[in-house]
């Protein structure tokens, strides 16, 4: 049996590179709504399709086989727009998996930003509204690192899904943030808020459906 979930609105993708200027990823509603591609996710997984091409918003299908969490796509693998990102959360949502992890570097970050901890703990909260995640207990924002390669802040929060983790690493200026929850999310949109907030240069975004 095929399970077939209507969405409501498109995306226009920002870019199929991996890792792109910060200066690409604005929050544009507009593109989102016109988008009318089709999408392919790594590994043939996941598909969307416009239902049709001359409305004013392309109303897009999202299909896959029945089969629980063995169906959930081995990852990681990139999403490279908003639009697929909500493909991701929909898929969640829909139970193809257990939880969503999401790894987000960031590069080239602001320096006072990285070593600020009340900084760290304000994007934190910020996040966590964001993307609709309620927080269990106090973030820890504790820095470490005898080597002067890896020093820098390190961050835990838990939320009532699971786990927010970060590094921040003084030598290079650059952010390992972890998201993982069983409450479904926009990986993507984590990725936009994190390089907006730490104003970083260039980043990357890899993701797992965890079965």
């Amino acid at each position: 049996m095929t399970k077939k979930k209507k969405r409501s609105n498109g995306g226009k993708g920002l870019g199929a590179r991996e890792v792109f200027p910060a200066a690409e990823m604005d929050f544009d509603d507009e593109r989102m709504s016109r988008n009318r591609r089709s999408l392919k996710f790594s590994k043939g997984l996941h598909k969307t399709r416009a239902a049709d091409e001359d409305a004013d918003y392309a109303d897009d299908y999202t299909e896959y086989e029945e089969g629980g969490y063995a169906d959930a796509p081995s990852g990681p693998f990139v999403v490279n727009s908003l639009m697929e990102g909500e493909a991701v959360k929909e898929q969640v949502e829909n139970n193809a998996c257990w939880g969503l992890a999401s790894a987000v570097d960031l590069y080239g970050c602001d320096p006072d930003l990285i070593r600020d901890a009340d900084a760290i703990k304000r994007f934190v909260v910020e996040l966590c509204d964001l993307i609709e995640m309620k927080r269990f207990g106090e973030t820890q924002v504790v820095h470490f690192g005898e080597d002067e390669k890896v020093a820098g802040f390190s961050m835990v929060q838990l939320i009532e899904t699971s786990l927010i983790s970060a590094h921040f690493a003084n030598a290079s200026n650059a952010v390992y943030l972890d998201v993982f929850s069983c409450k479904a999310y926009n990986p993507y949109l984590v990725r936009q808020f994190a390089v907006n907030y730490f104003k970083g240069e260039d980043s990357s975004l890899q993701v797992s459906m965890r079965r």
